[in-house]
């Protein structure tokens, strides 16, 4: 018999464990017939949010122009439509040039860093964070740094321990801004210091604002391209999130801050994005619509509304459970909740996820998949309703009781 197939060695340092073992072994509790509460992934149309219906029309009303390849970066009055939108923000000097529209900004995420990092170049990114970032940095031959966004300090980072990490390799700085999983969103000053830092030392800011309108209570969410034009800032959004179309597969990248600079930077993404062709069309045809359209997330995010009320589900029922506590998300689509002391000998994060999964039939993504050097925090997404929450904290209260 043959040797087995080995796998690329630059798959070593890469997880992904929000869909890695634990999902698959859901998929499968799922095939013998259980039902399982999967709370691991945001994705809005599992739990009955609709993408907005001006939205599909568009796409329907433009599929005959959606046969051929379009240009690399995308159609234009999409394009334009996000320049318009970076116009409204305050971010000036962006045209339909500087716009990359790619399939999801998972894509643009690993064409950016492709097109920027030699072998050895190092990249900061959060802990906790999104593990895609640190991933595609792995994968483009960089080595991720993690800064600290500690829970001691509300999951916000601080702008001298970043600084403190610059050195000679450094050539990018990733801000998930509102954080994914821990649902802070940063104040001004904390942006205006990390953007301060990537000017002073030359390296490019990565601004992952996915989640951007999306903001409870008084957070309020401030583009990182308002407030540097000494740096080359990019910022990564789309219409998974927000406009709940995760399957239409649509994201963009807009280079913004000092696009002079970046013009090598840009021609290098312009032929990445040329050998794949074009991102898929019929979603960019949402684009326009879904950006001067009416931005029903507002109703979503506000008291009343469901997102709001769900995750105002889950501060109640945390704060009453004496297992969990939680720093209130401040944004995004999930919580990043943390066991008890109590039970540090007993149950770490990955352990308390599997014995939810097997016993409870609650699926959630452990803390240390997210790159975390603690492992006693898990995330949930706040997606379902009020009703499906309270059964899920009722399981949990109960499994743990067992273990106190």
């Amino acid at each position: 018999m043959t040797d087995p197939i080995g796998i690329s060695t630059t798959l070593s340092d890469v997880k992904y464990e929000i869909r890695g073992q634990l999902a698959n072994h859901a998929i499968e509790l799922e095939r013998r017939g259980y039902e399982i509460i999967s709370l691991n992934i945001g994705n809005p149309g599992l739990f009955g949010f609709r993408t907005p219906e001006t939205m599909r029309l568009a796409m329907i009303e433009n599929l005959a122009a959606a046969e051929p390849y379009c240009h690399q970066k995308g159609i234009f009055p999409a394009r334009e439509a996000v320049v318009m939108q970076q116009q409204d923000r305050g971010i000036q000097g962006v045209t339909a040039e500087e716009v990359f529209i790619g399939n999801g900004v998972s894509e643009l995420i690993d064409l950016s860093l492709r097109a920027l990092l030699n072998p050895g170049d190092e990249v900061l990114v959060p802990s906790p964070d999104y593990p895609l970032w640190s991933a595609a940095v792995s994968l483009n031959g960089g080595t991720p740094r993690f800064y600290d966004c500690s829970p001691e300090n509300a999951f916000v980072p601080d702008p001298e321990q970043i600084a403190s990490m610059i050195g000679p390799k450094t050539r990018a700085i990733v801000v998930i801004n509102p954080n994914n999983p821990s649902g802070a969103v940063y104040d001004r000053d904390v942006l205006v210091a990390i953007s301060e830092i990537a000017a002073k030392h030359g390296v490019v800011l990565m601004a992952d604002e996915i989640y951007d309108q999306m903001v409870y209570d008084d957070a309020e969410f401030i583009p990182m391209a308002t407030l540097t034009d000494a740096a080359v800032c990019l910022t990564f959004s789309g219409l998974s999130k927000i406009y709940r179309a995760c399957g239409y597969r649509v994201g963009w990248c807009v280079f913004g801050g000092d696009i002079e600079r970046a013009r090598d930077y840009i021609h290098g993404m312009e032929l990445l994005a040329a050998l794949r062709l074009c991102s898929n069309v019929p979603g960019q045809w949402a684009v326009q619509t879904a950006l001067g359209g009416f931005q029903s997330i507002r109703d979503l995010v506000s008291p009343g509304g469901r997102l709001f009320q769900s995750r105002q589900t889950i501060i109640e029922r945390v704060e009453a459970s004496p297992y969990l506590s939680l720093t209130p998300p401040r944004g995004a689509m999930y919580a990043f909740i943390r066991l008890d002391e109590r039970f540090k000998d007993s149950l770490d994060d990955e352990t308390f996820a599997n014995e939810l999964l097997e016993t409870m039939h609650i699926l959630v993504a452990p803390g240390s998949s997210f790159n975390t050097p603690y492992r006693d925090h898990f995330r949930i997404t706040t997606l379902p309703d009020s009703e499906t929450l309270n059964v899920v904290f009722d399981r949990m209260d109960s499994m743990l009781d067992q273990h106190r």
